[in-house]
Order: structure tokens, then sequence, then C-alpha cells
């Protein structure tokens, strides 16, 4: 029996077809000033360490930093994309270990994200677990970063 809140899963990926080890294709995200003023204003989180660099410096960090939440957010649409349903994802952690730091020039800062499958958790359910490493300027920036996504 479904639950009322349980939608119907469109993936494309297929259980059956997919092993412990398959990576995800990879996932770059440009983060600009911009990107982070667009952030806040759909969020409402205009805490000052994403946007004013004087005070960011002033609190101790290098420079204004992405919000946590963007970089969380934006990392797991490796999974989603790969699986082609966002409906699909079932579970979703992170650990944050080092801020995005966006610096204001035209270039700004690139999340990189990679994904890989850890493990087949119940074939009853088709779910699979899903390990991302996700680093900004050589640096993890995400730690203990996994999914549970139900596959067709």
């Amino acid at each position: 029996m479904r639950r009322r809140w349980e939608a119907d899963v469109v993936a494309r990926v297929n259980y059956d077809e997919v092993e412990a080890g398959t990576e995800l294709p990879p996932l770059t995200i440009p983060v600009t000033r911009g990107t982070l003023v667009q952030y806040a204003g759909a969020s409402g989180d205009f805490n000052p360490i994403h946007w004013n660099e004087k005070f960011a410096k002033e609190v101790g960090l290098p420079d204004v930093i992405a919000h946590g939440m963007f970089t969380m957010a934006s990392a797991v649409r490796v999974v989603t994309d790969w699986v082609g349903d966002p409906g699909a994802l079932v579970e979703y952690g992170v650990r944050f270990t080092k801020p995005v730091v966006v610096p204001n020039d035209d270039k700004g800062a690139l999340i990189e994200v990679s994904g890989k499958v850890a493990a087949k958790l119940d074939d009853a359910a088709r779910t699979v677990r899903v390990d991302l490493t996700v680093t900004s300027a050589g640096q993890k920036v995400l730690g203990q970063s996994r999914a549970v996504v139900r596959l067709a």
C-alpha cells in the first residue's frame, strides 16, 4: 500500500543494471557573488558572511563564502541528474567540512562533484546508496555526503 505522500518515481536508471562501483557523470557548478545574492533572496538567508567581504574577513573568514545549504543542494544534483527524477531521492545527508570561498572576480568559485554507487541496499525497494565527493579549490567541502535513491 502506497502512502498518500509518496509519489510515483520516474527514475530513468534501472536498478538491475547498476552495480556497486558504478560512477555517475561528474558535475561542475560555477558559483559567483551573483549566485549567492540570488540564493540569499530565495532562502531568506542574508547573513553578511555570504555577501559582505569586509564583514566576512572581520569574523575570520578568508572571503565571502557560499551558503552551506546552497553547497549541499547543488551537490546532490549529480544524483538527481543521473537518476532523472528528483522525487527518487529518499535520503540525503552531509557533514560540512570547509566553506566554498567565492572571490569577487569574473570567475567566482567552482564546486566539483563526483558520485559512485557504494551499495545496492534493498532489492524490494530498488534503492542504492550513492557516495559523493564534493570539492572546491582542491579542498573537500562536504564530508560523509551520501544519498539513497530509488531506481526504476
